[in-house]
């Protein structure tokens, strides 16, 4: 992609476009209605707003216009359509920065696991109010000592005659201060050595049901998106088990490589980027050396969104594709970083007087900038599990 495509329409990245012409005229449908959200309510673009920026009314309104559940069938209240038509419209939301979160993992995540694991009454209960942006999930993955190592989670579901009893916490849970449910990830038999990975299972678990604790863990700038989540022998209905006793491990990798090879791994940054670089060119800041810069954020998104969409065509064809989403988040989140440097860089070389907009979505970008290779799995631990995938441990 050229610098000049880059700093065209405000930085739509029309050259990094899926252009056949079902897919053109949903991203045009997007943008007009993103162009028309923002200037009837007022948001502005924001820095990492699939984590941040909790807006339920947004979510309503993207629901209503048909936005949400794409890839949900009709019967359930979606659009029926595929996963390109989603990654279109992700791509659009995210480089817009629209303020996202309040719907992103119960439509990212939990929508397309029902569809695959969840039984009849679960997707009728839950799948047409996600469609609808009025229902939100948080993911209960990680824990204490666990971290990006799910194979060592603690937190246990012990069969009762009534169903299940749960008891344990989750950790650095996104949103469960707002969400209606958290899926957790729990163990149901005993830790086998020689097979890590069995024993463990989902469930639904309603963030006001007895014996959850929802406590917060705040940024240092106040800011509150994570969560540490307790299970006090929470009662769990069998109504409630997401998939099948035993199949977690299988159901959560599987989850995950939507999650991580997604356009959210690469376009955190962009609507920063795109304004700089808006801004430079107005200002006429752009010489050989600027140039170079912007060139070289260009060609790494041009790169790694062709990627990303390959992951995304394997995973619609129902291929395995852990390995490849897992070097997708890896390059993604480190390029995130990175322009984070190279943004703050070319604003150093600008003449023109601090745009309060930028500087406050440059100061989002850098106290977030930690965040962008933690979340998801570390990424020295996805290193180890495309090692494995390679047979090299």
């Amino acid at each position: 992609m050229s610098t000049n495509a880059m700093l065209s329409a405000g930085g739509h990245f029309s050259d990094l476009c899926a252009n056949d012409p079902e897919l053109a005229a949903l991203r045009t449908s997007i943008r007009e209605f993103l162009r028309a959200d923002r200037d009837a309510h007022g948001w502005a673009p924001q820095v990492d707003s699939w984590l941040s920026c909790w807006d339920e009314e947004f979510s309503i309104r993207l629901g209503a216009a048909g936005f949400l559940g794409i890839t949900t069938p009709r019967e359930y209240g979606g659009a029926g359509l595929g996963h390109l038509h989603r990654y279109v419209v992700t791509e659009e939301l995210l480089a817009h920065g629209a303020p996202v979160a309040a719907h992103w993992i119960a439509d990212r995540q939990v929508a397309p696991a029902l569809l695959v694991y969840g039984s009849e009454e679960q997707r009728r209960r839950i799948l047409p109010r996600i469609a609808q942006g009025r229902f939100y999930s948080a993911i209960g993955m990680s824990e204490h000592g666990a971290g990006s190592d799910l194979a060592a989670v603690s937190t246990r579901a012990t069969r009762t005659s009534g169903g299940w009893v749960l008891s344990g916490s989750k950790v650095w849970t996104s949103g469960a201060h707002h969400a209606h449910q958290v899926v957790v990830l729990a163990r149901t038999s005993a830790p086998d050595p020689e097979h890590r990975h069995a024993g463990l299972s989902q469930f639904l678990v309603p963030c006001d049901a007895r014996g959850v604790t929802i406590d917060p863990i705040e940024l240092m700038s106040g800011e509150h998106h994570f969560n540490e989540v307790l299970f006090d022998e929470v009662e769990v209905p069998d109504a409630d088990v997401l998939g099948e006793i035993g199949d977690g491990w299988h159901q959560v990798t599987s989850e995950l490589s939507f999650e991580r090879s997604g356009p959210e791994r690469i376009l955190t940054t962009l609507p920063l980027i795109a304004a700089v670089v808006a801004r430079m060119a107005r200002t006429n800041d752009i010489d050989d050396s600027v140039a170079a810069d912007i060139g070289h954020l260009a060609a790494r998104l041009t790169s790694l969104r062709q990627l990303s969409v390959a992951v995304a065509r394997a995973l619609v064809a129902g291929q395995a594709a852990a390995n490849q989403a897992a070097l997708v988040k890896d390059l993604g989140t480190r390029f995130e970083q990175e322009s984070v440097d190279i943004v703050a860089d070319l604003l150093d070389r600008t003449s023109a007087d601090p745009d309060p907009a930028i500087q406050s979505m440059l100061n989002a970008a850098w106290l977030h900038r930690p965040l962008f290779t933690l979340r998801g799995g570390t990424n020295e631990v996805l290193r180890g599990v495309v090692a494995r995938g390679m047979g090299l441990r």
